[in-house]
């Protein structure tokens, strides 16, 4: 009779049994990875923060149609745009970046799947009985923790996502900073060498000068150190304006024959008129992802706090559905037991006051990064704002006054000297006076485009770094050039 009643009892547990195996492939089923890891919602948190170049990233087997555009790219002299666009295809740091959303993505797909049950077997013998033992245990606490452990590791993708998204916006930054540097010191280097064919023809002419004895041997050994200076700045010039050129490699992630492209010859022209912002502060508050991404952390670190004061005492719960069968040889019969086990670990020790205290400590530490994050984002918008003004009034002032001034002094030694009214000498020397203004007239726009670069990362992006600062001596070169006649 107990046989049939077994019988009787067994579709009604296999029916039990069936829904929850169901049920468990339904609720594992529920995550599932992203077809780009996120992506496209990186794509549109940096729309319109890389400057004029629309961003189009790329991850994995995309990034094999990288070459044939990098090289359509490079067919044409390099322009800024081109420059930031090839870095963000091709440059291994930014590939690697976009990586890691995968693996968040990843992450993030294991916290919603459930955990897997332990299944344990035993057998022990006593005489003629033979006992065999079959538990299959759950992780109570890692069962009823599922949606919050998902929903933590869904935030942390988030933050990934803005990580990365960072990460594109300072690449372009770079970029762009590393293409401007490195166009304004070819654009010096070619001047530098003007300078010292200046110096050249100077040096000979006193050579010649003192041959016929027209010279003393102080005057031309002046001439001759004014030679050996020109030689050596040019030197300097050439060596900035290949480091220049290989930091913008770097960055774009170009290698061998790529490295042959042609720069742009020129930087473009100042605009009209400088940007008036009048809310800097509120809107790198309101725009800059760091900030967000401060404060979404400290938000998931208040919610993880919260939890681990719940669960703390609770860690470790463990149930057991147990079975276990006696087999007596002796009397050829079989007895079985089943039985519920719940595992529950006792505070005797660990009563999770340190537990608390850290995860305490830890929200107050994401408080205060707010906090901090906060402040740099204002103050960096301040002198950024106060650095663009400033780098625009200043290449303004040697393009509006400094350049034409010069200009007009070298027309009117021209003059002169086809009057006799001036000599060779005060026309090499005002000669090299205007080439020494262009230098310092494309310093001064070099340094506003860095600063205007350095302006809208700071507003709309994440924090530059170290903002660009215009370079002590570039006042004193146009003082010098103008003070040179």
């Amino acid at each position: 009779m107990k046989r049939q009643k077994q019988l009787r009892g067994g579709p009604s547990r296999h029916l039990r049994i069936a829904m929850v195996a169901v049920a468990v492939v339904v609720l594992g089923g529920c995550a599932s990875l992203s077809p780009d890891a996120g992506l496209s919602d990186v794509q549109t948190l940096v729309t319109g923060k890389t400057g004029p170049v629309d961003a189009r990233l790329s991850t994995g087997d995309k990034t094999k149609a990288a070459p044939a555009v990098v090289a359509d790219l490079l067919q044409e002299p390099l322009s800024a745009e081109s420059a930031v666009r090839i870095a963000l295809l091709n440059n291994p740091a930014m590939q690697g970046s976009l990586a890691t959303l995968g693996v968040s993505d990843a992450l993030r797909v294991q916290a919603g799947t459930l955990p897997n049950p332990h299944f344990a077997i035993g057998r022990f013998r006593m005489g003629d009985e033979v006992e065999i033992e079959r538990v299959l245990s759950f992780n109570l606490i890692g069962l009823l923790s599922l949606p919050w452990k998902a929903k933590w590791q869904n935030q942390q993708h988030e933050l990934a996502k803005l990580q990365a998204a960072q990460d594109v916006i300072r690449l372009a930054a770079d970029t762009r900073k590393a293409w401007i540097t490195a166009v304004a010191a070819a654009q010096s280097a070619s001047y530098m060498q003007d300078v010292k064919e200046a110096a050249e023809a100077g040096g000979e002419l006193a050579r010649r000068m003192a041959r016929v004895g027209n010279w003393s041997k102080l005057r031309q050994a002046r001439e001759q150190v004014t030679l050996n200076d020109a030689v050596a700045q040019l030197a300097r010039s050439q060596q900035a304006a290949f480091a220049a050129r290989e930091k913008l490699n770097r960055l774009m992630g170009l290698w061998g024959a790529q490295t042959n492209y042609r720069l742009a010859e020129r930087l473009p022209d100042l605009p009209k008129d400088a940007q008036q912002i009048a809310d800097v502060e509120a809107r790198a508050l309101r725009e800059r992802l760091d900030v967000r991404s401060a404060m979404a952390e400290s938000s998931y670190v208040a919610s993880q706090l919260g939890f681990s004061k719940v669960t703390g005492y609770l860690d470790g719960l463990t149930l057991s559905a147990t079975r276990t069968s006696v087999f007596d040889n002796a009397a050829q019969t079989k007895e079985s037991q089943r039985g519920v086990e719940l595992e529950l670990p006792l505070p005797i020790f660990d009563w999770g006051g340190a537990r608390n205290a850290r995860s305490q400590a830890m929200y107050m530490q994401s408080a205060a990064r707010v906090q901090a994050v906060a402040v740099n984002a204002r103050s960096e918008a301040r002198e950024a704002y106060f650095g663009y003004r400033t780098a625009y009034d200043l290449a303004r002032h040697y393009r509006d006054e400094v350049v034409p001034l010069r200009k007009f002094i070298g027309d009117e030694m021209v003059l002169r000297y086809n009057g006799m009214l001036a000599s060779a000498w005060d026309l090499l020397a005002d000669s090299r006076a205007q080439v020494m203004a262009v230098n310092s007239t494309i310093e001064a726009q070099r340094d506003f485009w860095l600063a205007e670069t350095d302006l809208q990362t700071t507003l709309t992006g994440t924090s530059p770094g170290g903002l660009a600062a215009a370079p002590a001596g570039a006042a004193s070169v146009g003082g010098d050039a103008a003070a040179g006649h």
